[in-house]
């Protein structure tokens, strides 16, 4: 017997690896040093490291941001220095100039990696000169095998073992987010009757959020494979929904957290749906412009899979491809359930065959990192940043409206230039 409906193909998935176009995970020191003020950040690397976190944060030779870099020289990449000394020296001479700081960062780099310099002991040796001082931790920005928010995820699983053990009923949001959204969500999830509600990274690093079997985790940032895994070792029950991001994903993901805690639907639909409406509304003007827009995603910030669910669904674009650095299926099964049949998705980077498509098929638009934006845009391409949806306040449904408008804007961009 047949229903009479044609059979709809499902998601067409497809993993390519080879040369890769993406930040290492230095980068996320730029929104976590801003997110945890009393916490500082030493990289262990070169003075391209440096380089690299100034750049990419924008900050004055002169001015004191709360990251800097410990620069590995001839040397100790030669192995003639000992590396460890010098970082113990440079550490106590950093916690004298910065009596601030409480909790501090070694970062690892891809020349600390590479010499072996074992960060992790350094570390531990530094806890115990500095007990009562300091807290140490260490992760790994290396961008040898890591995309750039991966940095943030290690940033997090380093934390996780320093979290106290709580059986209270709590929903603990994980992932950074700026200080205004959050402290919106946090009090939307009280109006739907969700009382303690706290987060990680917190806003001060002494302040680790408990876990244990009532914590509830509900992600805010679909790249955080390690760190919710860790939670849930620790006894925290991770909860699936699609991500903050529109009216749709935010809906969703608050309905998790509320369904969670039982909250009656009733409620639920009372508090979000006059914030959908809103949401809907002023993300309008800027659909008008995007609907029917060819856009192409290639892999760089592992959001690539919740904003092309937005905008496919939200503001009518079609997705010739989706590319995504991994694909950690247990944290977007229900992201890849609202994506279109036949979605072409590609899982990992051969930069060079994905700009053969991408120059094959001339989308509207295309996502992708920095060093690709350029080329792309010579050759009369549209671009935006994916870098830049990171660095933006995009999470809710109160910024819906702007998370479109910066998908528009390139295209506006775009229609804007001339050219001879």
């Amino acid at each position: 017997m047949t229903t009479g409906l044609a059979e709809q193909p499902p998601l067409q998935l497809f993993k390519e690896s080879g040369q890769r176009e993406v930040f290492c995970g230095l980068t996320s020191i730029v929104w976590l040093h801003r997110r945890m003020p009393d916490a500082f950040f030493l990289v262990v690397g070169s003075r391209t490291c440096a380089h690299l976190v100034q750049s990419a944060a924008g900050v004055m030779i002169f001015a004191e941001p709360r990251f800097g870099t410990a620069i590995l020289g001839e040397r100790d990449l030669a192995g003639l220095a000992d590396a460890n000394d010098e970082l113990d020296r440079l550490v106590k001479d950093l916690l004298e100039r910065r009596p601030e700081i409480r909790t501090l960062f070694l970062v690892g780099s891809c020349p600390s990696e590479v010499i072996k310099l074992d960060l992790a002991k350094a570390a531990e040796r530094l806890n115990t000169q500095l007990a009562g001082r300091v807290m140490v931790l260490n992760y790994s920005g290396s961008g040898i095998e890591t995309t750039f928010t991966q940095g943030e995820d290690q940033a997090l699983l380093a934390m996780v073992p320093l979290m106290p053990s709580s059986e209270v009923d709590q929903l603990l949001i994980v992932g950074t987010l700026a200080d205004a959204v959050e402290d919106r969500l946090v009090q939307l999830f009280g109006r739907l009757g969700i009382p303690v509600v706290t987060s990680l990274p917190p806003r001060r690093s002494t302040e680790l959020p408990p876990i244990g079997p009532g914590t509830r985790v509900l992600l805010a940032q679909p790249f955080l494979s390690a760190t919710a895994r860790a939670l849930v070792s620790r006894g925290g029950q991770l909860l699936t929904a699609p991500y903050p991001f529109g009216v749709e994903g935010s809906r969703a993901w608050m309905a998790a957290g509320a369904a969670a805690f039982g909250v009656a639907p009733a409620l639920v639909a009372e508090v979000l749906d006059p914030l959908v409406e809103r949401g809907q509304r002023a993300i309008a003007p800027h659909r008008e412009l995007l609907a029917g827009k060819r856009l192409f995603l290639l892999p760089d910030s592992q959001l690539e899979l919740s904003l092309a669910r937005f905008l496919q669904r939200e503001c009518g674009m079609e997705l010739v491809e989706v590319g995504t650095p991994y694909l950690d299926r247990q944290l977007l099964d229900a992201e890849l359930a609202l994506l279109p049949p036949g979605t072409r998705i590609t899982e990992g980077q051969d930069v060079e065959r994905q700009l053969e498509r991408v120059r094959a098929e001339r989308p509207d638009l295309v996502v992708c990192g920095l060093g690709l934006a350029n080329p792309l845009e010579a050759e009369g391409i549209a671009t935006k940043w994916s870098i830049e949806l990171v660095f933006s306040p995009i999470h809710g449904c109160d910024q819906a409206g702007d998370l479109a408008e910066l998908f528009a804007r390139s295209l506006r961009r775009r229609a804007a230039l001339s050219f001879s």
